[in-house]
Protein backbone atom coordinates (compact mmCIF):
# COMPACT_ATOMS: atom_id res chain seq x y z
CA UNK A 1 0.00 0.00 0.00
CA UNK A 2 3.13 2.55 0.88
CA UNK A 3 4.60 2.11 -2.60
CA UNK A 4 1.22 2.43 -4.36
CA UNK A 5 0.56 5.56 -2.49
CA UNK A 6 4.33 6.88 -3.40
CA UNK A 7 3.58 5.87 -7.14
CA UNK A 8 0.53 7.47 -7.49
CA UNK A 9 1.11 10.35 -5.53
CA UNK A 10 4.32 10.76 -7.95
CA UNK A 11 1.95 10.27 -10.73
CA UNK A 12 -0.56 12.74 -9.66
CA UNK A 13 2.23 15.61 -8.82
CA UNK A 14 3.98 14.84 -12.49
CA UNK A 15 3.10 16.62 -16.10
CA UNK A 16 -0.36 15.69 -16.28
CA UNK A 17 -3.63 17.99 -16.88
CA UNK A 18 -5.91 18.40 -14.02
CA UNK A 19 -9.80 18.01 -14.38
CA UNK A 20 -10.40 21.19 -14.60
CA UNK A 21 -7.58 23.26 -15.03
CA UNK A 22 -7.10 25.43 -18.14
CA UNK A 23 -4.28 26.07 -20.01
CA UNK A 24 -2.87 29.60 -19.34
CA UNK A 25 -3.80 29.52 -15.66
CA UNK A 26 -2.68 27.83 -12.30
CA UNK A 27 -5.15 27.97 -9.41
CA UNK A 28 -5.47 26.83 -5.88
CA UNK A 29 -8.12 26.44 -3.62
CA UNK A 30 -8.20 26.15 0.70
CA UNK A 31 -11.83 25.79 1.65
CA UNK A 32 -12.42 25.19 5.67
CA UNK A 33 -16.18 24.07 6.72
CA UNK A 34 -17.17 23.66 10.41
CA UNK A 35 -20.42 21.61 11.88
CA UNK A 36 -22.05 21.05 14.40
CA UNK A 37 -24.98 18.99 14.90
CA UNK A 38 -26.49 18.38 18.32
CA UNK A 39 -29.18 15.71 18.12
CA UNK A 40 -31.45 14.78 21.13
CA UNK A 41 -33.64 11.34 20.78
CA UNK A 42 -36.06 9.75 23.39
CA UNK A 43 -37.34 6.04 22.25
CA UNK A 44 -39.48 3.67 23.93
CA UNK A 45 -40.93 -0.07 23.77
CA UNK A 46 -38.63 -0.98 21.06
CA UNK A 47 -34.76 -2.32 20.72
CA UNK A 48 -32.17 -1.96 18.61
CA UNK A 49 -30.54 -4.85 19.23
CA UNK A 50 -31.52 -7.95 21.41
CA UNK A 51 -29.37 -6.74 24.44
CA UNK A 52 -31.45 -3.39 24.90
CA UNK A 53 -33.00 -3.27 28.33
CA UNK A 54 -33.24 0.34 29.17
CA UNK A 55 -37.28 1.70 28.05
CA UNK A 56 -37.87 4.53 27.58
CA UNK A 57 -34.69 5.83 26.73
CA UNK A 58 -33.47 9.70 26.48
CA UNK A 59 -30.20 11.02 25.03
CA UNK A 60 -28.50 13.34 23.05
CA UNK A 61 -25.13 13.28 20.74
CA UNK A 62 -23.14 16.01 18.74
CA UNK A 63 -20.99 15.46 15.72
CA UNK A 64 -18.32 18.16 15.47
CA UNK A 65 -16.84 17.86 12.56
CA UNK A 66 -13.71 20.05 10.53
CA UNK A 67 -13.53 19.55 7.01
CA UNK A 68 -9.90 20.38 4.96
CA UNK A 69 -10.50 20.65 1.10
CA UNK A 70 -6.93 21.60 -0.73
CA UNK A 71 -6.93 22.11 -4.60
CA UNK A 72 -4.26 22.11 -6.62
CA UNK A 73 -3.30 22.24 -9.73
CA UNK A 74 -2.52 18.21 -9.78
CA UNK A 75 -4.35 17.00 -6.93
CA UNK A 76 -6.66 17.01 -4.19
CA UNK A 77 -6.41 16.50 -0.74
CA UNK A 78 -9.29 16.16 1.75
CA UNK A 79 -9.62 15.77 6.01
CA UNK A 80 -12.44 15.61 7.68
CA UNK A 81 -11.66 15.12 11.46
CA UNK A 82 -14.64 14.54 14.05
CA UNK A 83 -15.39 14.14 17.51
CA UNK A 84 -18.23 12.60 19.07
CA UNK A 85 -19.95 13.42 21.91
CA UNK A 86 -22.77 11.42 23.68
CA UNK A 87 -25.06 12.04 27.06
CA UNK A 88 -27.11 10.22 28.64
CA UNK A 89 -26.25 6.87 27.34
CA UNK A 90 -25.94 3.46 28.88
CA UNK A 91 -26.27 5.48 32.25
CA UNK A 92 -23.91 8.00 31.76
CA UNK A 93 -23.93 11.46 32.35
CA UNK A 94 -21.33 12.43 29.43
CA UNK A 95 -18.73 10.86 27.65
CA UNK A 96 -16.51 11.19 24.31
CA UNK A 97 -17.85 8.59 22.26
CA UNK A 98 -14.78 8.71 19.52
CA UNK A 99 -12.12 11.08 18.16
CA UNK A 100 -11.44 9.92 14.42
CA UNK A 101 -11.00 11.07 11.01
CA UNK A 102 -14.26 10.32 9.07
CA UNK A 103 -12.14 11.02 6.12
CA UNK A 104 -8.82 11.29 5.09
CA UNK A 105 -7.39 10.56 1.45
CA UNK A 106 -5.13 12.90 -1.47
CA UNK A 107 -6.34 12.88 -5.09
CA UNK A 108 -3.70 12.81 -7.96
CA UNK A 109 -5.49 14.17 -11.30
CA UNK A 110 -3.51 11.42 -13.73
CA UNK A 111 -5.21 13.42 -16.64
CA UNK A 112 -8.60 15.18 -17.18
CA UNK A 113 -10.65 12.05 -16.94
CA UNK A 114 -8.43 9.79 -14.79
CA UNK A 115 -8.06 10.50 -10.92
CA UNK A 116 -7.03 7.80 -8.12
CA UNK A 117 -8.29 8.48 -4.44
CA UNK A 118 -6.05 7.03 -1.55
CA UNK A 119 -7.02 6.76 1.96
CA UNK A 120 -10.26 6.83 4.27
CA UNK A 121 -12.67 8.30 1.90
CA UNK A 122 -16.96 7.81 1.91
CA UNK A 123 -18.40 5.12 -0.14
CA UNK A 124 -21.66 6.64 -1.85
CA UNK A 125 -23.17 4.95 -4.57
CA UNK A 126 -26.64 5.46 -6.53
CA UNK A 127 -28.95 5.28 -4.21
CA UNK A 128 -27.35 4.63 -1.24
CA UNK A 129 -29.02 1.17 -0.78
CA UNK A 130 -25.82 -0.90 -0.96
CA UNK A 131 -23.16 1.85 -0.44
CA UNK A 132 -23.76 4.96 1.63
CA UNK A 133 -21.55 7.60 3.78
CA UNK A 134 -24.61 7.02 6.21
CA UNK A 135 -24.86 10.47 6.60
CA UNK A 136 -27.71 10.16 9.40
CA UNK A 137 -25.61 8.36 12.12
CA UNK A 138 -23.28 10.93 13.52
CA UNK A 139 -20.42 9.26 12.66
CA UNK A 140 -20.93 8.51 9.39
CA UNK A 141 -19.52 5.45 7.23
CA UNK A 142 -16.06 5.41 5.53
CA UNK A 143 -13.60 2.72 3.78
CA UNK A 144 -10.07 2.43 3.49
CA UNK A 145 -8.48 1.87 0.41
CA UNK A 146 -7.96 3.11 -3.32
CA UNK A 147 -10.56 4.61 -5.48
CA UNK A 148 -10.08 5.10 -9.24
CA UNK A 149 -12.36 7.81 -10.97
CA UNK A 150 -13.03 7.62 -15.16
CA UNK A 151 -15.15 10.36 -16.42
CA UNK A 152 -16.15 10.46 -20.17
CA UNK A 153 -19.77 9.60 -21.59
CA UNK A 154 -19.81 6.83 -19.18
CA UNK A 155 -19.02 7.52 -15.82
CA UNK A 156 -16.94 4.69 -13.59
CA UNK A 157 -15.33 3.75 -10.95
CA UNK A 158 -12.70 1.01 -8.90
CA UNK A 159 -12.59 0.89 -5.29
CA UNK A 160 -10.65 -1.65 -3.70
CA UNK A 161 -10.46 -1.20 0.03
CA UNK A 162 -9.78 -3.06 3.39
CA UNK A 163 -9.86 -3.46 6.75
CA UNK A 164 -7.73 -3.40 10.17
CA UNK A 165 -8.51 -4.43 13.87
CA UNK A 166 -9.78 -1.27 14.42
CA UNK A 167 -11.87 -2.21 17.46
CA UNK A 168 -8.93 -2.26 20.41
CA UNK A 169 -8.13 1.39 19.50
CA UNK A 170 -11.60 2.47 18.53
CA UNK A 171 -15.64 2.23 20.02
CA UNK A 172 -17.37 0.86 17.07
CA UNK A 173 -20.48 2.19 17.79
CA UNK A 174 -18.94 5.44 17.17
CA UNK A 175 -16.22 5.04 14.36
CA UNK A 176 -16.79 5.15 10.37
CA UNK A 177 -14.95 2.32 9.87
CA UNK A 178 -15.15 -0.06 12.86
CA UNK A 179 -18.07 -2.07 11.92
CA UNK A 180 -16.64 -3.36 9.06
CA UNK A 181 -16.35 -7.14 9.02
CA UNK A 182 -15.03 -7.93 5.34
CA UNK A 183 -11.15 -8.05 4.86
CA UNK A 184 -11.12 -7.05 1.34
CA UNK A 185 -13.51 -5.12 -0.66
CA UNK A 186 -13.85 -4.81 -4.55
CA UNK A 187 -16.23 -2.46 -5.75
CA UNK A 188 -17.21 -1.80 -9.50
CA UNK A 189 -19.38 0.93 -10.05
CA UNK A 190 -20.54 2.47 -13.86
CA UNK A 191 -23.07 4.97 -14.71
CA UNK A 192 -24.58 5.41 -18.24
CA UNK A 193 -26.86 7.70 -20.25
CA UNK A 194 -28.70 5.19 -22.71
CA UNK A 195 -31.30 8.07 -23.94
CA UNK A 196 -33.16 11.31 -22.60
CA UNK A 197 -35.30 9.05 -20.70
CA UNK A 198 -33.31 5.96 -19.83
CA UNK A 199 -29.94 5.73 -17.10
CA UNK A 200 -28.51 2.77 -15.79
CA UNK A 201 -26.53 1.91 -13.06
CA UNK A 202 -24.71 -0.93 -12.13
CA UNK A 203 -22.44 -2.04 -9.20
CA UNK A 204 -20.42 -5.52 -8.77
CA UNK A 205 -19.44 -5.78 -5.74
CA UNK A 206 -17.37 -8.96 -3.71
CA UNK A 207 -16.06 -8.59 -0.19
CA UNK A 208 -13.88 -10.86 1.46
CA UNK A 209 -14.23 -12.29 4.95
CA UNK A 210 -11.89 -14.62 6.80
CA UNK A 211 -13.03 -17.65 7.96
CA UNK A 212 -13.19 -16.66 12.24
CA UNK A 213 -11.95 -20.22 13.29
CA UNK A 214 -9.34 -21.27 10.71
CA UNK A 215 -6.54 -18.44 9.81
CA UNK A 216 -5.65 -18.27 6.46
CA UNK A 217 -8.85 -19.23 5.32
CA UNK A 218 -11.20 -16.91 3.11
CA UNK A 219 -14.69 -16.43 1.61
CA UNK A 220 -15.85 -14.27 -1.13
CA UNK A 221 -19.61 -12.94 -1.27
CA UNK A 222 -20.21 -11.70 -4.32
CA UNK A 223 -23.21 -8.78 -5.14
CA UNK A 224 -23.61 -8.20 -9.29
CA UNK A 225 -26.92 -5.81 -10.35
CA UNK A 226 -28.23 -2.35 -10.95
CA UNK A 227 -30.57 0.04 -11.53
CA UNK A 228 -32.58 1.26 -14.53
CA UNK A 229 -34.24 4.95 -14.38
CA UNK A 230 -37.21 6.10 -16.70
CA UNK A 231 -38.57 9.53 -16.53
CA UNK A 232 -40.91 10.76 -18.79
CA UNK A 233 -43.82 13.79 -18.42
CA UNK A 234 -43.25 14.33 -14.64
CA UNK A 235 -43.30 11.09 -13.83
CA UNK A 236 -40.46 8.87 -12.56
CA UNK A 237 -40.29 5.16 -12.82
CA UNK A 238 -36.84 2.95 -11.56
CA UNK A 239 -36.07 -1.02 -10.77
CA UNK A 240 -33.12 -1.70 -9.12
CA UNK A 241 -32.25 -5.38 -8.48
CA UNK A 242 -29.19 -7.54 -7.13
CA UNK A 243 -28.27 -11.08 -6.88
CA UNK A 244 -25.86 -12.48 -4.10
CA UNK A 245 -23.98 -15.49 -4.32
CA UNK A 246 -20.49 -17.06 -2.77
CA UNK A 247 -19.98 -17.54 0.85
CA UNK A 248 -20.73 -15.58 4.25
CA UNK A 249 -18.23 -15.72 7.24
CA UNK A 250 -19.95 -18.62 8.61
CA UNK A 251 -18.61 -20.03 4.98
CA UNK A 252 -22.51 -20.71 3.99
CA UNK A 253 -23.42 -20.84 0.18
CA UNK A 254 -25.42 -17.74 -0.56
CA UNK A 255 -28.39 -17.59 -3.10
CA UNK A 256 -29.92 -14.22 -2.14
CA UNK A 257 -31.68 -11.40 -3.78
CA UNK A 258 -32.73 -7.97 -3.54
CA UNK A 259 -35.69 -5.90 -5.94
CA UNK A 260 -36.96 -2.36 -5.41
CA UNK A 261 -39.85 -1.00 -7.88
CA UNK A 262 -40.68 2.42 -7.69
CA UNK A 263 -42.90 5.11 -9.22
CA UNK A 264 -42.87 9.09 -8.33
CA UNK A 265 -44.83 11.80 -9.48
CA UNK A 266 -44.80 15.66 -8.35
CA UNK A 267 -48.08 17.56 -7.80
CA UNK A 268 -48.07 20.94 -6.95
CA UNK A 269 -45.98 20.94 -4.00
CA UNK A 270 -46.24 17.12 -3.07
CA UNK A 271 -43.81 14.88 -4.22
CA UNK A 272 -45.15 11.17 -3.80
CA UNK A 273 -43.07 8.11 -4.11
CA UNK A 274 -45.07 4.83 -4.17
CA UNK A 275 -42.27 1.37 -4.04
CA UNK A 276 -41.75 -1.54 -1.94
CA UNK A 277 -38.43 -3.08 -1.41
CA UNK A 278 -38.08 -7.36 -1.26
CA UNK A 279 -35.25 -8.73 0.52
CA UNK A 280 -34.95 -12.77 -0.46
CA UNK A 281 -34.57 -15.36 3.04
CA UNK A 282 -34.79 -18.51 4.14
CA UNK A 283 -38.15 -21.06 3.69
CA UNK A 284 -37.82 -23.98 5.96
CA UNK A 285 -36.28 -26.75 3.85
CA UNK A 286 -33.22 -24.59 3.71
CA UNK A 287 -30.12 -27.23 3.70
CA UNK A 288 -27.89 -25.98 6.95
CA UNK A 289 -25.07 -25.09 4.86
CA UNK A 290 -27.31 -22.87 2.20
CA UNK A 291 -28.70 -19.11 2.83
CA UNK A 292 -31.47 -17.46 0.79
CA UNK A 293 -30.43 -14.22 2.87
CA UNK A 294 -30.09 -11.29 1.08
CA UNK A 295 -27.84 -8.92 2.67
CA UNK A 296 -27.65 -5.18 1.62
CA UNK A 297 -24.15 -4.53 2.22
CA UNK A 298 -23.05 -1.07 3.02
CA UNK A 299 -25.78 0.81 2.40
CA UNK A 300 -28.33 2.80 4.76
CA UNK A 301 -31.39 1.13 6.22
CA UNK A 302 -33.42 4.37 7.46
CA UNK A 303 -33.86 5.84 3.86
CA UNK A 304 -36.21 3.03 2.61
CA UNK A 305 -37.32 0.49 5.98
CA UNK A 306 -38.08 3.85 8.19
CA UNK A 307 -36.82 5.72 10.93
CA UNK A 308 -36.66 3.94 13.50
CA UNK A 309 -33.95 1.30 11.66
CA UNK A 310 -36.07 -1.52 13.72
CA UNK A 311 -34.39 -4.15 10.32
CA UNK A 312 -30.53 -3.07 9.64
CA UNK A 313 -28.84 -5.82 10.66
CA UNK A 314 -29.32 -8.58 7.66
CA UNK A 315 -30.43 -11.01 8.44
CA UNK A 316 -30.11 -11.62 12.09
CA UNK A 317 -33.06 -8.30 12.38
CA UNK A 318 -35.34 -11.04 10.21
CA UNK A 319 -34.66 -13.95 11.12
CA UNK A 320 -32.99 -15.34 8.04
CA UNK A 321 -36.58 -15.05 6.80
CA UNK A 322 -36.34 -12.09 4.42
CA UNK A 323 -38.41 -8.58 4.41
CA UNK A 324 -41.10 -7.53 2.15
CA UNK A 325 -41.41 -3.79 2.69
CA UNK A 326 -44.29 -1.64 0.73
CA UNK A 327 -43.98 2.08 1.22
CA UNK A 328 -45.38 5.75 0.37
CA UNK A 329 -43.26 8.54 0.70
CA UNK A 330 -45.12 11.98 0.97
CA UNK A 331 -43.18 14.94 0.73
CA UNK A 332 -45.21 18.70 1.07
CA UNK A 333 -42.58 22.05 0.44
CA UNK A 334 -44.55 24.46 2.01
CA UNK A 335 -41.97 27.53 1.06
CA UNK A 336 -38.22 27.45 0.57
CA UNK A 337 -37.48 27.45 3.86
CA UNK A 338 -40.40 24.34 5.21
CA UNK A 339 -40.97 21.22 3.87
CA UNK A 340 -43.12 18.52 5.62
CA UNK A 341 -42.45 14.49 4.96
CA UNK A 342 -44.68 11.45 5.59
CA UNK A 343 -43.55 7.91 4.89
CA UNK A 344 -45.31 4.94 5.91
CA UNK A 345 -43.83 1.60 5.71
CA UNK A 346 -45.88 -2.07 6.08
CA UNK A 347 -43.24 -5.26 7.15
CA UNK A 348 -43.89 -8.89 6.09
CA UNK A 349 -41.89 -11.58 6.66
CA UNK A 350 -41.06 -13.39 2.86
CA UNK A 351 -41.67 -16.66 4.66
CA UNK A 352 -43.65 -18.04 8.01
CA UNK A 353 -42.18 -17.59 10.98
CA UNK A 354 -41.75 -20.70 13.61
CA UNK A 355 -41.60 -20.51 16.91
CA UNK A 356 -42.74 -23.30 19.51
CA UNK A 357 -45.41 -22.72 21.63
CA UNK A 358 -46.82 -19.60 19.56
CA UNK A 359 -49.17 -19.52 16.80
CA UNK A 360 -47.70 -17.33 14.20
CA UNK A 361 -50.03 -18.10 11.26
CA UNK A 362 -49.46 -15.29 8.68
CA UNK A 363 -46.28 -12.91 7.46
CA UNK A 364 -47.62 -9.52 8.76
CA UNK A 365 -45.22 -7.82 10.82
CA UNK A 366 -46.31 -4.25 11.46
CA UNK A 367 -46.86 -0.96 10.21
CA UNK A 368 -44.47 2.29 10.59
CA UNK A 369 -45.66 5.61 9.93
CA UNK A 370 -42.36 8.64 9.91
CA UNK A 371 -43.25 12.50 10.81
CA UNK A 372 -40.84 15.24 10.35
CA UNK A 373 -40.53 18.76 9.67
CA UNK A 374 -37.68 20.09 8.01
CA UNK A 375 -36.88 24.17 8.47
CA UNK A 376 -33.92 25.64 6.83
CA UNK A 377 -33.89 29.42 8.36
CA UNK A 378 -31.01 30.38 6.37
CA UNK A 379 -28.56 28.82 4.15
CA UNK A 380 -26.47 26.03 6.30
CA UNK A 381 -28.51 25.76 9.41
CA UNK A 382 -31.58 22.91 9.18
CA UNK A 383 -33.50 22.16 11.95
CA UNK A 384 -35.60 18.64 12.03
CA UNK A 385 -37.94 17.48 14.29
CA UNK A 386 -39.12 13.77 14.24
CA UNK A 387 -41.71 11.71 15.23
CA UNK A 388 -42.54 7.82 14.12
CA UNK A 389 -44.34 5.07 15.57
CA UNK A 390 -45.01 0.94 15.00
CA UNK A 391 -48.01 -0.79 15.68
CA UNK A 392 -46.85 -3.96 15.66
CA UNK A 393 -47.48 -7.46 15.66
CA UNK A 394 -47.28 -10.39 18.00
CA UNK A 395 -44.82 -11.97 15.20
CA UNK A 396 -42.56 -8.60 15.81
CA UNK A 397 -41.50 -9.80 19.34
CA UNK A 398 -40.08 -13.09 17.80
CA UNK A 399 -37.77 -11.16 16.47
CA UNK A 400 -36.65 -8.90 19.57
CA UNK A 401 -37.47 -5.81 18.47
CA UNK A 402 -40.40 -5.29 20.44
CA UNK A 403 -40.54 -6.46 24.06
CA UNK A 404 -44.57 -5.82 24.24
CA UNK A 405 -46.42 -5.79 20.96
CA UNK A 406 -49.52 -4.50 22.89
CA UNK A 407 -47.63 -1.51 23.55
CA UNK A 408 -46.74 1.01 20.29
CA UNK A 409 -43.31 1.34 19.63
CA UNK A 410 -42.35 5.52 19.60
CA UNK A 411 -39.44 7.33 18.74
CA UNK A 412 -38.85 10.68 18.64
CA UNK A 413 -36.24 13.37 17.75
CA UNK A 414 -35.20 16.99 17.27
CA UNK A 415 -31.64 17.71 15.44
CA UNK A 416 -30.06 20.71 14.79
CA UNK A 417 -27.13 21.01 11.91
CA UNK A 418 -25.19 23.85 11.89
CA UNK A 419 -22.45 23.82 8.85
CA UNK A 420 -19.93 27.34 8.30
CA UNK A 421 -17.89 28.47 5.87
CA UNK A 422 -14.66 29.32 7.71
CA UNK A 423 -12.33 30.36 5.97
CA UNK A 424 -12.13 29.89 1.82
CA UNK A 425 -9.03 31.43 -0.20
CA UNK A 426 -8.41 30.77 -4.06
CA UNK A 427 -5.03 31.61 -5.92
CA UNK A 428 -4.53 32.06 -9.50
CA UNK A 429 -1.27 32.18 -11.13
CA UNK A 430 -0.75 32.44 -15.23
CA UNK A 431 1.64 29.87 -16.37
Amino acid sequence: MRYLFILFLFLGLGNFSSFSQSADTVSRELIVDFEIRPRVEFRNNFMLVPADSTMPELFATQRNRVSVTYLGPKFKFHVSPQEIHVWGKDGRTSRVGNINAFELYIEPYISNRFAVRIGRQALSLDNGRLFSAAPWSQQSRAHEGIRLFYKNKVTTDLTLAFTRPYSKHFDAAFSPVASHQYKFLVVHHLKYKINKQLDLTTINAMDVFEKTNRSGHYYPRVTNGGRLDYTQAGIYATVNAYYQYGRNATSKNIRAYYIQPEISTKIDKTTLRLGAEILSGNKGNVPDDVTNSFVPLYGVAWKFMGNMNLFTRFPADVNDKGLINPYLFAIFQMNKKLSLRADFHLFYSQHQLKESGKDLQGKYLGFENDLSLNYRPFNRLEVIYGFSYTPSDKRMEVYKKVPDASKTPVWSYLMISYTPKLFYRKWKYPV
